[in-house]
C-alpha cells in the first residue's frame, strides 16, 4: 500500500468509529463521570482520554506491541494494573452512589474541589493509557493502512487524529445524552442506583481484561 486514497481513509474512519462508539471503559468512564460531575467536567475527562489514545497510538506503532508478542508477561502486568485500575474506578463510584442515596442529591457528599478539573483530567488519560487492547489494537490495526516496512509520519498523524476526533465525537455523543437523560429523569435515588450500577460495570470490565 503506498498511497492512502479516500476509499481507504473512509475505510479507517468507519473502523474508528465503530470502536469508539463500542461501549468500553473509556465509554462508561464519560457516562459516570457525567452523572457525577456533570457535562461540563466531563470535558476535561474526555480530553485527557483523547490524549491517552494518541499516547496510545504513538506507542502501539514504537514497536510496543511486538514487545508484547515476544515477551507475554509485560502484556500480563500491564493488562492487570488496567484491570486494578477499572475495579478502583468502579468501588470508587460505588461508594458514590451510596452517598447520592443518603443525600437524595447525586455527588453532593463529595463535592469537586477546585483542583479536580485536573484530576478528571487525569483519570481520562489513564483509563485510555491502562488499556491493553487499545494497544493492540493500533499494532494491529495500523500496519494495514501504512506504507510496507516504514512509519509514514504525515498518514500516522492523519490516521492518529482521525481517531482521537472518532473518540471525541463518542464521548461528547455518550455525554449529551447522559446529561439529557439525567436532568429529565434521573434524581435521587434512581441516580444512586445508576451510580452503583456503573461501579459494578467498571468492575466487571475489570476482571474481563483480567482474565482475557
Amino acid at each position: 500500500m503506498t498511497t492512502l486514497t479516500l476509499s481507504l481513509w473512509l475505510a479507517f474512519l468507519a473502523m474508528a468509529l465503530a470502536a469508539t462508539f463500542s461501549p468500553g471503559p473509556a465509554v462508561l468512564l464519560a457516562v459516570s463521570t457525567t452523572l457525577s460531575l456533570g457535562a461540563r467536567r466531563t470535558a476535561y475527562s474526555s480530553v485527557g482520554n483523547a490524549l491517552g489514545v494518541f499516547l496510545v497510538s504513538c506507542v502501539a506503532v514504537g514497536g510496543v506491541g511486538l514487545l508484547f508478542e515476544a515477551w507475554p508477561p509485560a502484556f500480563t502486568v500491564l493488562k492487570l494494573a488496567g484491570a486494578a485500575y477499572l475495579a478502583w474506578l468502579g468501588v470508587k463510584q460505588w461508594r458514590q452512589g451510596g452517598q447520592s442515596d443518603r443525600t437524595g442529591l447525586p455527588g453532593a457528599a463529595s463535592a469537586p474541589a477546585p483542583s479536580s478539573r485536573a484530576a478528571v483530567f487525569r483519570r481520562g488519560l489513564l483509563v485510555a493509557c491502562s488499556n491493553p487492547k487499545a494497544i493492540l489494537f493500533f499494532a494491529a490495526v495500523f500496519p494495514q493502512f501504512m506504507p510496507p516496512g516504514r512509519i509514514d509520519i504525515v498518514r500516522f498523524l492523519l490516521l492518529s487524529l482521525t481517531f482521537v476526533a472518532a473518540s471525541l465525537v463518542a464521548q461528547f455523543s455518550y455525554v449529551l445524552l447522559t446529561a439529557t437523560a439525567g436532568a429529565r429523569v434521573l434524581s435521587g435515588r434512581r441516580m444512586a442506583l445508576l451510580q452503583r450500577g456503573t461501579g459494578l460495570l467498571f468492575i466487571g470490565l475489570a476482571v474481563s481484561l483480567a482474565f482475557t
